[in-house]
């Protein structure tokens, strides 16, 4: 279930997304089948090889990959979604709450 998230975020994501960059939304979730996950970080890109190609970088599988309403995004979970998002030189408060 997600939860704690702006409609403005949400549309900027896909704006970024429908313009080809690789952009990152985190959101609380929550989902008994990932204990101790509180966040997930969905990394989109509309060009799916592009998306792929960056996913590759981080060992994450082109068939991992959600599309979903026309936003494919990998969802980042956990220890790797820490590590990705601070190699990004993205630094989420979500991730510390």
């Amino acid at each position: 279930m997600a939860f704690g998230i702006k409609r403005k975020d949400v549309e900027e994501w896909k704006r970024k997304i429908d313009s080809g960059e690789i952009a990152f939304l985190t959101h609380y979730w929550l989902d008994d089948r990932f204990p101790g996950c509180k966040t997930v970080t969905k990394a989109g890109c509309k060009n799916l090889d592009q998306l792929a190609e960056w996913g590759k970088a981080y060992d994450l599988k082109k068939e991992w990959i959600h599309q979903k309403e026309g936003y494919p995004h990998f969802d980042l979970l956990g220890e790797r979604q820490r590590f990705i998002l601070s190699a990004e030189g993205i630094h989420e408060p979500l991730l510390d709450a």
